[in-house]
């Protein structure tokens, strides 16, 4: 029996809180380290040219810095961590100074010294029985505990039984058996807290925990794949089909769930200032289906964006176009998701057009020159390419468009032309394990799509798009998409590698009889110009025409034998027959047996008639001989 005190109590509070507080700290320094001491690439602040000086300057503002750790999340997690260090080392300090859970120790129980004899253990025991004595100390559990563990502890020093069991088990009862339980603070047993403490566990059980649950669901059921909102994947639904057109695309991406109370007009100077960029931008608009404040906001804001001309824009909309721009790539996933769930071909490449043009902040009439530094329609006009493959593969010297440039914007412009991708796409279509090359109805068809970066070196990645006004690092990724010339989808992935040679294979069943040809789409997530068309042709054959297959006689052998549940089944029908028969057989004998029984006591009744047919006439004195007689002849019988 044990006295209650606060060290076991200590030690599953220390117990608790470390299980907070580590993965706290680790966090926290993390995020410290990351915004004091991460490099410019790891955020992708990298300034290649010098178009991307304010970008790179912009990001290191927003990622590096003490500033950047000002999030109210942080500061919240932060004062709960420094609060529950606090209170662990508290604890820690009263588990060093007084940290050992109370064993069983009658001396230290009644407050005197090892070894002291039965003169004082008497004295020590009277003077802290009257003062715990429950009747002095009514409605006091706390008392009534320790009056009974100075009982104890007087038993185990006075009686030889109790004695003898405290010095053996430790415990004046004898051996205990082990108790298992949570260390609770001993004021919980003073009963001037039980209000205080029912008050709390209320709070706590009652209004606390049920809303961190339903704020927890209540906010993670709202997101689907890719961290995007169901709401938007719904209005994705609702808005696209195979007849969506670029054009309309950032109408569609405005009305997404994540921007719906960011992009909310919150006075009248905002709408004001909403409807005089509408002015400057709509000649490049399609004309609004919605006018719905939150979607026309952010439809203005995004057109503002591709046509270059935020610098109308005030701080709190710009603010709120890079917010938008912040979750634009995984709400185009989203939307090439929906179009690859329709089987809509058309829409899911207009979707991969449009992050392009956002991307490099271009719209559906600019010349794809304008991806390179500091060309305006100017510059565009000098140059004789007709698109921007064909003018970086030109030779620096006979670069034209360059005449009224800076060494420095000169030295841009061809910088640029080594970053951007230079890809060959090569296709093959095969059946996997077949000798041949015919392919029949029904096969597994694969598509063997290898793309080649040739702007890069053996061993060389890939590196961050070159997008001045993207306000976020992107990195270069490919689409590969396959299609039938009705315009539904076969198949559609993203590819991430970053490699200078990439594989990806494409499986399909083939279809009937006949020749057929197939669109393979290889499209850039980010730069305009460089996408790849290839065709690919498929004949299939009749599966009939295929020679008869013959079953190799051990198979064959293998599919006569039985298996595992037939023979449990053919083995229980032959222990049913077998008890049968032994049943038939059992009855056959029995019945032989009543007719060899019958006939042997009628061969036995007929010799007993003889028998006194002789004893009647030869007399009384032959009749034991006579029974002999008879008795030798029914044996023989």
């Amino acid at each position: 029996m044990l006295q209650y005190d606060d060290s076991a109590f200590y030690f599953f509070a220390l117990s608790s809180i470390i299980f907070y507080i580590v993965p706290s700290w680790y966090s926290i320094i993390k995020k410290v380290s990351a915004a004091l001491f991460s490099s410019d690439e790891s955020i992708g602040a990298v300034s290649r040219t010098t178009a991307e000086e304010k970008k790179a300057a912009d990001l290191k503002k927003n990622s590096k810095g003490l500033k950047t750790l000002s999030s109210t999340g942080f500061i919240v997690n932060f004062v709960i961590t420094v609060a529950l260090s606090a209170l662990f080392f508290w604890l820690y300090l009263s588990v060093q100074s007084n940290g050992e859970v109370n064993s069983f120790d009658p001396f230290t129980i009644l407050g005197i010294d090892t070894g002291a004899d039965l003169k004082e253990i008497k004295k020590a025991y009277k003077k802290m029985s009257l003062k715990f004595h429950p009747d002095k100390n009514p409605n006091n559990p706390q008392a009534e505990a320790t009056f009974m563990m100075v009982a104890k502890a007087y038993e185990a020093l006075v009686d030889p039984v109790a004695k003898e069991n405290y010095e053996k088990y430790g415990n004046p009862d004898g051996k205990q058996s082990l108790a298992v339980s949570i260390g609770l603070p001993e004021f919980l047993l003073d009963t001037a807290n039980r209000n205080l403490v029912l008050v709390a566990y209320l709070i706590i059980m009652v209004g606390v925990i049920p809303f961190a649950v339903w704020s927890y669901y209540s906010n993670s059921s709202k997101f689907g794949e890719k961290d995007v909102m169901y709401d938007s994947y719904a209005w994705f639904h609702h808005n696209l089909n195979e007849h969506t057109l670029v054009k309309t695309l950032p109408e569609t991406l405005a009305g997404s769930a994540e921007f719906r109370q960011r992009n909310m007009p919150k006075s009248q100077d905002d709408k004001e200032e909403i409807a005089k960029i509408l002015n400057k931008v709509r000649s490049h608009m399609n004309k609004p289906t919605y006018n719905h404040p939150v979607v026309l906001k952010g439809n203005v804001l995004l057109h503002a964006h591709l046509t270059r001309q935020t610098e109308i824009l005030s701080e709190a909309s710009q603010e709120d176009l890079k917010y938008m721009l912040r979750y634009s790539s995984s709400l185009v996933d989203a939307m090439i998701s929906v179009c690859k769930h329709q089987e809509s071909l058309g829409a899911a490449l207009n979707c991969i057009k449009f992050s392009q043009c956002m991307v490099q902040a271009m719209w559906l009439k600019d010349s794809e020159l304008l991806q390179l530094p500091h060309f305006t329609e100017n510059e565009v006009k000098h140059v004789v390419a007709k698109n921007i493959a064909e003018y970086i593969k030109v030779p620096n010297g006979q670069k034209k468009g360059l005449k009224d440039f800076t060494e420095e914007q000169k030295q841009d412009v061809f910088k640029t032309c080594r970053l951007l991708p230079d890809v060959t796409v090569d296709s093959k279509i095969f059946v996997d394990d077949d000798e041949d090359d015919k392919v029949y109805e029904g096969d597994l068809c694969t598509v063997l799509v290898t793309l080649t970066r040739n702007n890069l070196a053996d061993g060389e990645k890939a590196g961050l798009v070159h997008a001045p006004r993207f306000p976020y690092p992107r990195r270069e990724a490919w689409w590969v998409a396959l299609g039938t010339k009705e315009g539904k989808i076969i198949s559609i992935d993203k590819i991430t590698n970053p490699s200078k040679v990439v594989e990806h294979k494409i499986k399909f069943l083939a279809p009937r009889k006949g020749t057929y040809e197939f669109d393979l789409y290889v499209m850039s997530n980010a730069y305009v110009g460089f996408d790849h068309k290839v065709s690919v042709e498929l004949t299939t054959l009749d599966a009939s025409s295929l020679p008869e297959y013959k079953v190799h006689p051990e198979d064959a052998e293998l599919d006569d034998e039985p298996t595992l549940f037939e023979e449990m089944m053919n083995a229980n029908i032959e222990d049913d027959s077998d008890s049968e028969e032994e049943q038939d057989s059992d009855e056959e004998e029995e019945e032989e047996g009543i007719r060899e029984l019958s006939a042997a006591e009628k061969k036995k009744l007929e010799l007993q008639n003889a028998r006194k047919k002789a004893a009647s006439a030869a007399g009384d004195d032959s009749d034991d001989d006579d029974d002999d007689e008879v008795e030798e002849v029914y044996n023989d019988k």
